[in-house]
């Protein structure tokens, strides 16, 4: 049997393109080109990239047509010439620079290229180091550092360009809800978005929990959404929800919208994750994907903001997907400041959300 690879999609580009508009700390300023390359060299110094299962790959070259599958044509024409001008500011979360529609192009591209990768038997799983994010994106509008979203683009051309019609789960992991995404998925029976997010009032209030979905795909939109401080152990405890949601709707692909910025550190996040957390919750997932969709999972970088741990987060997915151990940094082992669980208050949110999703599925 040939040994199974693990795509990692990454370009230049990324680690130098769309610089924020303003050089001190700000919301705006954290979505930096220094994110990527604070991954990769901590990747390449750590010895990842010597590994012969890792396929380091670029993005899928994509014309703009592709981007009119999950977008307007007056967003894009939009973003493109506000870069054409040299860019500016579209609201208080989003920026655009002369660089940004060719990047955010790029970063659907590299999406498309780990996903088709691995429902092509490519690559047995992959992880796409892209940015801006997309998960916030919405079909007519930028909206929170997001420009175009790059996993909702990619699931619909599976559909509509490669015929993909198989079922697809969505697992969001970043701190903020993923409103975009999951807007353009509310009714829509074959993709399952499941979101664990911090509850804050930066989206419009939006990622409730009775947020289950209308029509075709009511009950298939499941916000779990947490308080501020949650430890590595509530992290885990809310993502017992997945086994059995996953096993039932049998999925044929798992994507991962991959966001880090639950981690403890993190300039724009409120939780108290460690690295160790997302080391155990892609071993998890990874457990499920091989029980119900033969280990085909694909995860897409979206936040995560603390370029120190940052990396770190994206080694602990990459050595579970490569079933090696993972050692978390010294700095990590000995933290006591961290705060109590929260586990009273999520069972509060667990039993109402188990409560409005039992009339659609069998086994929650």
């Amino acid at each position: 049997m040939p040994e199974k690879k693990v795509g990692i999609i990454l370009d230049d580009d990324f680690g130098s393109k769309h610089l924020p508009p303003y050089p001190k700390p700000s919301f705006l300023s954290f979505e930096h080109p220094i994110r990527i390359n604070a991954i990769l060299n901590h990747l390449e110094r750590n010895g990842i990239f010597k590994d012969k299962r890792i396929v380091k790959v670029k993005p899928k070259e994509i014309d703009e047509g592709i981007l009119e599958l999950a977008h307007s044509k007056y967003h894009i024409d939009v973003i493109k010439k506000i870069s054409r001008v040299g860019g500016g500011l579209l609201d208080e979360e989003v920026f655009v620079t002369d660089e940004t529609f060719d990047l955010a192009k790029k970063a659907v591209g590299g999406a498309i290229e780990a996903i088709e990768g691995v429902i092509s038997n490519k690559y047995a799983q992959s992880f796409a180091l892209i940015r801006p994010p997309g998960h916030h994106a919405y079909r007519e509008k930028a909206s929170g550092l997001c420009i175009f979203n790059n996993i909702a683009t990619s699931i619909l051309y599976l559909r509509n360009q490669l015929n993909f019609k198989q079922k697809i789960a969505i697992i969001d992991i970043d701190d903020h809800f993923g409103d975009g995404l999951a807007h353009i998925f509310y009714n829509d029976q074959s993709v399952l978005y499941f979101s664990i997010h911090e509850f804050d009032f930066t989206v419009g209030d939006l990622g409730m929990v009775d947020e289950i979905g209308i029509d075709e795909g009511i009950g298939k939109n499941i916000n779990f959404p947490v308080p501020e401080g949650i430890t590595n152990e509530d992290f885990h405890y809310c993502l017992d929800l997945l086994d059995p949601i996953l096993n039932e709707f049998q999925p044929a692909l798992i994507i991962v919208a991959a966001g880090f910025d639950m981690y403890y550190a993190d300039p724009i996040g409120n939780c108290s994750l460690t690295s160790i957390a997302y080391n155990q919750f892609a071993d998890k997932i990874l457990k499920i994907a091989e029980r119900v969709c033969e280990g085909r999972i694909s995860f897409i970088l979206e936040g995560g903001y603390d370029i120190i741990g940052l990396p770190y987060c994206v080694e602990a997915v990459i050595k579970a997907l490569l079933k090696e151990k993972y050692e978390p940094p010294d700095y990590e082992k000995n933290i006591s400041f961290l705060g109590d669980s929260r586990k009273e208050e999520i069972d509060k949110i667990k039993s109402f959300l188990k409560s409005l999703l039992n009339p659609y599925w069998d086994q929650i």
